[in-house]
């Protein structure tokens, strides 16, 4: 992959990122999701994995989304009031985030293999959806049908609670 290519869909990511967290609309912090979620995808892809790359479109910038949208329209949620930043939270919040950065960096720094070139992968004998189903379907299949359990109780319970009372 080039560093060009890494660093713009990087720079998307998080720039995305950081405007799903401070956009006030809802519907605008999901929207700026999805192309964080795209971000991701093309660095997948970027890396030769077309399987993971795609499915994290089809699945979370797709369904995911969708769901997400759908609850926020739903609950009928308002853009939130701008409120007086705390100052004394801001500088110790940013201190401490800088703090975080300042650790990774030395540690990454001092790792051997942090300054060593990536090894091209090697051509799979197998292709991504072949292995991953096999993996899905043999090894998680008990998780993989909790987790449909997990998601169809998780919508009915939306409709249930959306519901409203005729008087």
């Amino acid at each position: 992959m080039h560093a060009f290519l890494f660093w713009i869909f990087s720079l998307v990511m998080l720039g995305f990122g950081a405007a799903v967290v401070l956009n006030r609309n809802p519907i605008a912090s999901a929207l700026s999701l999805v192309i964080c979620f795209m971000g991701l995808s093309a660095l997948f892809m970027s890396l030769d994995a077309f399987f993971i790359g795609i499915i994290q479109v089809l699945v979370y910038a797709g369904a995911v989304m969708v769901l997400f949208l759908f609850i926020i329209m739903l609950l009928d949620l308002r853009v939130e009031t701008r409120r007086k930043m705390n100052v004394v939270a801001v500088v110790g919040g940013s201190a401490v985030a800088l703090l975080f950065f300042l650790q990774v960096y030395l540690v990454v720094g001092q790792l051997s293999a942090a300054k060593q070139p990536f090894p091209p992968l090697g051509s799979p004998k197998m292709d991504d959806v072949h292995s991953v189903g096999l993996l899905l379907f043999s090894n998680y299949n008990l998780p993989f049908q909790i987790i449909g359990v997990l998601i169809l109780v998780a919508t009915i319970g939306v409709i249930v609670l959306s519901k409203r009372e005729i008087r």
